[in-house]
């Protein structure tokens, strides 16, 4: 399955686990409700329902399930699919696949972390300059 064929190019797609986490737990917002049957889901990003079952069965992704068992993807399945597809057009083999999307999903998480450190780093500082000003007044503005 190649990137070009109406899927997302690597280089536009950050990759990683997008529909479910490291751990195989799907994760929740927009693009996690499994709506397409694996029919669909291959169709989508042109690869075979035996290839979407076997990185299921690798780990490379986990999709939702109904009541009665039957698998739905999600929009970030499809853009799992398609990154799975990108990395095997590069020639990665499954292993190789699964580590790739492990540590960019990792990368985000670290990154996510990073902004919300941060973030906490500069309303600190705030309050330093707050403090420090009110200090100032208090030893009588020296």
């Amino acid at each position: 399955m190649a990137a070009s064929d109406g899927g997302t190019p690597a280089e536009e797609y950050d990759g990683g686990l997008a529909a479910s986490g490291a751990d195989g737990t799907s994760g929740a917002g927009p693009g996690t409700r499994g709506v397409y049957a694996i029919s669909v889901a291959a169709e989508l990003v042109g690869t075979g329902q035996q290839n979407i079952r076997q990185y299921e069965r690798k780990g490379l992704l986990t999709p939702g399930r109904t009541d009665g068992g039957t698998r739905r993807y999600s929009e970030n399945d499809l853009a799992t699919l398609r990154r799975i597809g990108a990395l095997l057009d590069e020639g990665l083999n499954l292993a190789g696949v699964k580590l790739v999307l492990e540590l960019e999903a990792e990368n985000r998480g670290l990154t996510e972390d990073n902004k919300g450190l941060a973030d906490d780093n500069r309303g600190l500082r705030e309050d330093n300059r707050g403090l420090r000003k009110d200090l100032k007044r208090a030893r009588g503005g020296a």
